[in-house]
């Protein structure tokens, strides 16, 4: 089967602000369509998906902080968890469905996860710094949970009147 790159869906949209189900059985459609997912996502230029992105409400993030540049570097987590979490940091955050936009967002700065792997193997792992951010990004989105609910009500404000300038301008 050949690979394709997947429509990813925008701030707006539903599906987006959905809570995502637990994967109970990992086969084929599952494997390709997270294969499908990571090249989406370098293709977009990105370093995190998660499986609302592109429409489907399951438990399943992409990340690949070096944007195809080193494939064996990808992480595919299925119903990950955040068991334990130390630290905070603002940093600037971007998002595929929010393309043009970033926003300074709060984040802890170690986690401590537990996930299954496509082989069916539990990860349970310490992640820090940046990858503990994307991590946190990915697992918001399986809760239907997006970076502009992160922000106080006047910068939600104010970014939703930039997403509204970037539409106009067909950048949206």
């Amino acid at each position: 089967m050949e690979k394709e790159t997947l429509d990813i869906f925008k701030y707006g949209d539903k599906v987006l602000a959905s809570q995502s189900i637990e994967i109970k059985n990992i086969d084929e459609n599952l494997i390709n369509l997270s294969k499908n997912m990571i090249k989406t996502m370098c293709f977009s230029n990105g370093i995190g998906l998660a499986a609302p992105q592109i429409g489907k409400l399951i438990q399943l993030v992409v990340i690949d902080l070096t944007v195809g540049e080193y494939p064996d570097e990808v992480l595919t987590l299925i119903n990950p968890q955040i068991l334990e979490s130390l630290g905070k940091e603002t940093d600037s955050e971007g998002c595929l469905s929010f393309p043009g936009v970033t926003l300074d967002i709060n984040r802890k700065t170690k986690i401590y996860l537990k996930a299954i792997d496509l082989n069916g193997n539990e990860i349970a792992r310490e992640f820090t710094d940046f990858k503990a951010r994307v991590i946190q990004h990915e697992i918001d989105h399986l809760k239907g949970i997006l970076i502009i609910d992160r922000i106080s009500s006047l910068k939600k404000e104010l970014t939703k009147k930039k997403i509204k300038k970037l539409k106009l301008n067909g950048e949206w």
